[in-house]
């Protein structure tokens, strides 16, 4: 297609007339009795094990806040979604309640916050006997301290936590003192708005090539006086609190802080400051800063990088200069950071893409190159003892990732491969190392003797089994001393007592809620490939009911097949509370496709069947309350050369689609002519698509969806071509451009504040319209207040009946499929 067309065919999309269909619902609406009793049943709490592994906070979650707390005013500013009346983020998360548990003997107390408090996440002090967490007030952040032994808990006065950069809490080395960024004392009223504009918003390019990702233009500044108001509440002063005392003593002056961590023996802090000039193409992270040390005094004494403003990185790129910068936990004060060497651009051909650099204190000294990387830099582990290090590096387009460590001390010493492996690769994966918290407070790879732990997730073709495997450091061999039994998903959680083989596990039975258990490790014995070395007996330390008995009676199996061309596949069947063998449902089909460069990995079996069922996010098993089957996550891999994976993804769409619907039917459970198909973000893609594309489904609901690809010129999802080097393939998988092929049912639903940059709500906005001027079937819904994920109770309860309705209308009770023509 040509460009002109291509502009003409933009135009007409752009010129449709949005219509109202008259009599359509504008209050919240809520779904049926069962499908409210079980979303508004509790779920269960979030543990937050302390860093000795003895206490544990039990916090509860608010899964569906309120719509008022949504439609607070809400500035939109560099990347960050600011409320201005208490320097916060909008739409955070927060908890209702905290739990003290004593791991030991599995007691509970309560503890007791402000009744009806709006609590953070608690930050636990290195040595496991206080936390700090923040309260998320109507006017203000308020910093609060606990004591687990007291179970005392009270506000330190005078501060004012300023969140909306981030690094807002941490607990300085020594235990006794935390370090906090405060809204500063005389910051002043905000920047009034000016009563006439100072002149237009002018922004200038000068032919210089470098675009960015779509992905980076997200609420960017849009005129001086955006600016101006990032710049006010931004602002924050670093200040020093000490717990026992309440004693608050600023550090250095205000300014826009981001990034900063105190050194391991908390003499220095490393600070990033970020200072204008602004951009309005990109977000603040890409701004202009400062990289300092300062003092215990807040004083500037060696100034490690100026780093400009970087507003044209290449996509999937990273910035030139130094960055990444991280200090070495077992050392005093010694900074690390990344370079690339490649202009921070994939595409180019040289030998190594990034470098690590160390310098130590007094820092007057020049930066030592410690290590160079093949391909990109993707960050380290740093081993507890001696000068133990785990550099990590991938290659996005191949999807590859390596592991080498290094001895810092004798840094003439080659790294040493450790993992050589696939991004795709589930079943051989080696699990993640096990951390342990050092008295300073830095997060390090435990080391017990000449070994260290790992914890993964343990794929395999018959479902997830997670592992805790022993690898000893010299000779790379591991041994498996746990895994999680056939009929349950356990996974281990942290270390109780490592010399005496206790652990902390999270299990869960399709029978039993997820659980807090001390397992403890027994006698060795013989054991197949992968399995066990180890005997293990368990207690349990908490005990949570059942809130919704009623699932207990959903059943689940994993359901194995093959696409037309031969990869393997999988997902997992669905079926309702006491669901009579032979008996053909309607069914709901729930999919996000993914990339992968083998089709070996592309059909590796994700997940378990062995999970406690719960219903919410992303609500599309709520349809098994309703007598639907629900065929859920059925792969649709994407394989291909990374370069242009997309040029193939419709027939491999729909290919895999029509696969899973041929054996879900073959099953014999799966009503064929009573299919609807849904899915969020680039799952809505797929939805979208297969309405056009194929004629498997009676009916979609495609939610946050992004459909004219024009729209996201500089890249979406893994396609790293721009629109002007693949406008065949932005154009083809675009499901605006092919409108006029969805002749059956389509519910489009959309947060009116999505902040994502590929999927603007003015998408599912345009293609409703092409629906309708092509005379299509569609329905539109905008949840006011709403981001690319919902969370207010009353969205929630509408979004569960709006696609009720909507699949009982098209796909349960349809009539008998015509012919299309």
């Amino acid at each position: 297609m040509n460009c002109r067309r291509i502009a003409v065919t933009l135009c007409l999309c752009f010129v449709l007339v949005t219509g109202r269909q008259a009599g359509a619902e504008s209050a919240y609406q809520r779904p049926s009795g069962k499908v409210l009793e079980v979303l508004r049943a509790p779920h269960a709490p979030y543990g937050f094990i302390n860093p000795t592994h003895d206490r544990m906070i039990l916090a509860t979650p608010v899964d569906y806040p309120p719509i008022r707390d949504l439609a607070q005013p809400m500035l939109r500013l560099a990347g960050v979604r600011i409320v201005p009346r208490n320097h916060g983020i909008h739409n955070e998360e927060y908890l209702s309640a905290y739990e003290l548990v004593n791991v030991a003997d599995g007691s509970r107390r309560h503890v007791n916050t402000p009744k009806g408090a709006k609590l953070g996440y608690p930050s636990w002090s290195p040595d496991g006997k206080r936390f700090a967490f923040r309260i998320i007030g109507t006017d203000s952040m308020e910093l609060w301290v606990g004591e687990s032994d007291s179970m005392e808990v009270r506000q330190i006065a005078g501060v004012r936590v300023n969140s909306i950069l981030g690094d807002e809490l941490q607990w300085m080395p020594g235990q006794a003192t935390l370090l906090v960024k405060g809204v500063p004392e005389a910051l002043g009223p905000a920047p009034a708005p000016p009563v006439a504009p100072r002149g237009p918003n002018i922004q200038e390019t000068a032919g210089d090539k470098g675009a960015s990702s779509t992905y980076e233009v997200l609420d960017v500044l849009k005129s001086p006086y955006d600016e101006d108001l990032f710049e006010y509440y931004a602002t924050s002063q670093l200040m020093r609190v000490e717990v026992a005392s309440g004693r608050v003593s600023p550090l250095g002056k205000p300014a826009l802080l981001a990034d900063v961590s105190p050194s391991p023996d908390g003499q220095c802090i490393l600070v990033q400051t970020i200072h204008r000039p602004f951009s309005y193409v990109t977000t603040f992270e890409r701004f202009p800063r400062e990289v300092d040390v300062w003092d215990s005094t807040g004083r500037v004494f060696h100034k490690l990088a100026s780093i400009p403003l970087a507003d044209r990185i290449p996509i999937w790129g990273v910035r030139t200069g130094p960055r990444d910068f991280d200090w070495r936990p077992t050392e005093s004060s010694t900074v690390l950071w990344a370079e690339a060497l490649d202009g921070g651009d994939w595409n180019a051909k040289v030998p190594h893409r990034d470098r690590l650099m160390l310098l130590k204190a007094p820092f007057d000294g020049q930066p030592t190159e410690i290590v160079r990387t093949e391909q990109r830099f993707n960050g380290r582990w740093w081993g507890e003892k001696g000068g133990l290090a785990f550099i990590n590096e991938v290659d996005r387009i191949k999807h590859w990732t390596r592991t080498h460590t290094i001895d810092f001390r004798d840094l003439k010493a080659l790294p040493r491969l450790i993992w050589d492996r696939s991004t795709d690769e589930r079943y051989k994966h080696p699990g993640y190392p096990v951390f342990k918290t050092l008295p300073n407070g830095f997060r390090v790879v435990q080391q017990v003797g000449e070994s260290i732990h790992l914890s993964g997730t343990g794929a395999s073709p018959d479902g997830d089994r997670p592992f805790l495997d022993r690898m000893d450091l010299k000779t790379l061999k591991t041994e498996r001393l746990f895994r999680c039994e056939r009929t349950a998903y356990e996974r281990f959680a942290a270390w109780y007592d490592v010399d005496a083989g206790g652990f902390l596990t999270r299990r869960e039975t399709p029978k039993d809620p997820p659980n807090f258990f001390l397992t403890t490790l027994g006698k060795t014995v013989v054991a197949a490939e992968g399995e066990a070395t180890r005997t293990s007996t368990r207690r349990p330390i908490t005990d949570m009911p059942d809130p919704t008995p009623i699932l207990r009676r959903i059943t689940k199996r994993l359901v194995k097949y093959k696409r037309a061309d031969g990869v393997d596949l999988s997902f997992i069947l669905y079926l309702p509370p006491d669901y009579k063998e032979g008996t053909r449902l309607p069914a709901v089909l729930w999919a996000y496709p993914l990339d992968y460069a083998d089709p070996k990995m592309a059909g590796q079996v994700e997940g378990s069947t062995q999970r406690f069922t719960t219903l919410g996010w992303p609500f599309h098993l709520f349809f098994l309350l309703e007598g639907y089957a629900v065929i859920d996550e059925p792969q649709l891999p994407v394989v291909g050369d990374s370069n242009k994976i997309y040029d193939t993804y419709m027939e491999q769409l729909v290919s895999g689609a029509k696969a899973a619907v041929d054996k879900a039917v073959e099953l014999g459970v799966v009503d064929r002519d009573r299919i609807g198909v849904m899915g969020h973000s680039h799952g809505a893609l797929m939805t979208a698509n297969l309405m056009a594309h194929s004629n498997l489904f009676r009916a979609g609901v495609a939610r946050n969806g992004a459909y004219n690809r024009s729209l996201t010129a500089f890249g979406f999802q893994n396609e790293r071509r721009t629109l002007w080097e693949a406008t065949d393939t932005y154009v083809k998988v675009s499901p605006l451009f092919h409108a006029n092929k969805i002749k059956d049912p389509l519910l489009l639903i959309h947060g009116e504040l999505d902040p994502n940059p590929g999927t603007e709500p003015v998408q599912s906005v345009k293609l409703f319209e092409a629906i309708r001027g092509n005379g299509g079937t569609a329905r539109l819904v905008m949840l006011p207040f709403e981001g690319h994920g919902w969370r207010a109770v009353e969205s929630t309860e509408h979004v569960l009946y709006e696609i009720v309705t909507w699949f009982d209308r098209y796909v349960k009770n349809a009539a008998p499929r015509m012919k299309r023509q």
